[in-house]
This record gives structure tokens, sequence and C-alpha cells, in this order.
């Protein structure tokens, strides 16, 4: 599914000149000409923008789910407060996303201001959240056991988390949503977390430098905090 969504997406930024081209004498495309011009529309048809939202959203959701649990196992085995913190941050994304799911299937009923409050509101008890976690950790001299199971998921999500916010910010502008665009800039700092956290945790397991992990999930109470005001700054426009 995100495949498939990613290049829909990426179709959707030339999607007007395709259509256009095709449309010859009005007709959808039915005029066919000795290089299967009516084989190539066809196959350039894309979805409606709003079609393709959902689709990014849902595979944002499953790949979320499966990364919470797989974080959060990681996490309780090391003792890892940056771990532990990305692992609450995908819960976050999963509710994000949800929030979207609800604000897209709903788009003629005048949700975006209630999604954007509730999209805010999750990042701020994270933030919340994760500062008394990392502070807690520190102040205990608590060393976080390595985790090489962690860094590689942390590196995988990293990557996808790119592509899909790419797609995401894509398909926004051309639906025209705030809130997906919005949620597009958070599943791009997710990407930028799941980097931080990966050096933080990576640097504990190469040279045993614990301090850096939970220093790691400070960067999270930043990024919560940011983005938490920013949603209820859009909501209040």
């Amino acid at each position: 599914m995100i495949l498939r969504a990613l290049v829909f997406a990426a179709l959707g930024m030339v999607g007007d000149r395709v259509h256009v081209h095709c449309l010859v004498d009005g007709r959808g495309g039915q005029r066919g000409d000795s290089f299967g011009q009516l084989d190539y529309c066809a196959a350039m048809q894309t979805p409606s923008p709003l079609r393709l939202g959902l689709w990014l959203e849902y595979a944002t959701l499953g790949w979320n789910v499966v990364g919470t649990v797989i974080i959060l196992v990681a996490a309780v085995g090391t003792g890892s407060a940056a771990l532990t913190g990305f692992g609450l941050d995908s819960a976050i994304e999963i509710f994000a996303s949800i929030v979207v799911v609800w604000q897209l299937k709903g788009i003629e009923q005048g949700r975006d201001r209630p999604a954007l409050k509730l999209i805010g509101s999750a990042f701020i008890a994270l933030a919340i959240y994760v500062f008394v976690q990392s502070f807690s950790t520190l102040s205990a001299n608590a060393h976080a056991a390595p985790s090489p199971f962690g860094l590689i998921w942390l590196a995988v999500t990293c990557a996808v988390m790119l592509i899909l916010a790419w797609g995401k910010s894509i398909t926004g502008r051309r639906l025209g949503n705030l809130v997906l665009t919005t949620e597009a800039r958070v599943t791009l700092i997710d990407a930028a977390l799941a980097g931080a956290v990966l050096i933080g945790v990576g640097l504990n397991t190469m040279f045993g430098w614990w301090w850096t992990d939970p220093l790691a999930g400070f960067v999270l109470v930043y990024y919560g905090l940011t983005e938490g005001r920013a949603a209820w700054k859009h909501a209040s426009v």
C-alpha cells in the first residue's frame, strides 16, 4: 500500500498535464495512435487526491502500529529513554493519522480546527511525558543497554517516514487540505526524530555513552512542544 500510494502521489504531480493530453476531442483518451496512446492514458489515470490522502494515512497507521510494538519492546528490554519516547511518538502518530482520516472522511463537515487541536494536544502531552522520563533517567544515572535491533528499526523508519511525508505533502497541496499538509510536516519531523534517536542510541551502543540516550529524548520534547503549538496556532486562524 505504501508503494502504491506514493506512485500515485508522484503521478499526481503531472496529473493535470496527462489529463489534458488524454482528453482528445473530449472523449477521455478514446482516440489512440500507433504508439498506444489509449493504453498510456489509462495507465496514467490516478485516484483522487482525497483517496491518495487516505491511502497514505492508512500506510502510516500500519507502519506505526507495528513500529510502536517493536520499539516499546526494545525499550523495555534496554531501559532506553529515547526508545521509549520514540515508541510513544509512534503511538501519537497513530492517533494523528486516525484524526486525519476522520477529517478527510468528513471533509465537508468543518472538522479542520478540531482535528488540528487534537493533534496539537497529543504532541504536547508527549513532550511533557518524555521530559519527565529523560530528566529522571539523567538524574538517576541510569544506563540503557545496547539495542542493535532498535538501531535497525530506527534506520528503516527514518527512510519510510521521509517517503510518506513527501507523498502527504504533494497530496495535501493538491487537495488544499491544511490538516494533511500539517500532518505531512509532523511525519517529516518524525523522520528527523528517528535519525536523532538513532544517533543517541547508536552512540550508546557503540561507545557506551549512556547520557546521549536521554539527551536524544529531549529532542522529542522540543519537537512535541513546537508541533503542538503550531497545530493550535493553525486551528485558531
